[in-house]
C-alpha cells in the first residue's frame, strides 16, 4: 500500500488528465523517470536514428552543396 496525501492525488489526477492518462499510467511513468529510466519513445527515437546513421565518409557540406550545383547545372 501506498500513502499518498490528499492535495498530492489532486495533484496527479490532474496531471494524469491533462495528458488524457490514468492516474497508474502517470504513477508509473514518473516513477520510471525519477528511476532515471528514459521513455520509451525516446528509447525508439533513439533506435530510428542508430537504424538511419549513415555510416562512413561522406561529403563535407561544401562538397555537397558543389555536387548538387554541378547536377543543376547539367539540366
Amino acid at each position: 500500500m501506498v500513502s499518498i496525501p490528499d492535495d498530492l492525488l489532486a495533484r496527479i489526477d490532474a496531471g494524469a488528465a491533462e495528458r488524457g492518462e490514468s492516474r497508474s499510467a502517470f504513477l508509473q511513468e514518473a516513477a520510471r523517470m525519477r528511476l532515471g529510466e528514459p521513455r520509451p519513445e525516446v528509447i525508439e527515437a533513439m533506435e530510428w536514428v542508430e537504424r538511419h546513421r549513415i555510416t562512413g565518409p561522406g561529403p563535407t557540406a561544401a562538397e555537397a552543396v558543389r555536387r548538387d550545383r554541378e547536377r543543376d547545372d547539367r539540366r
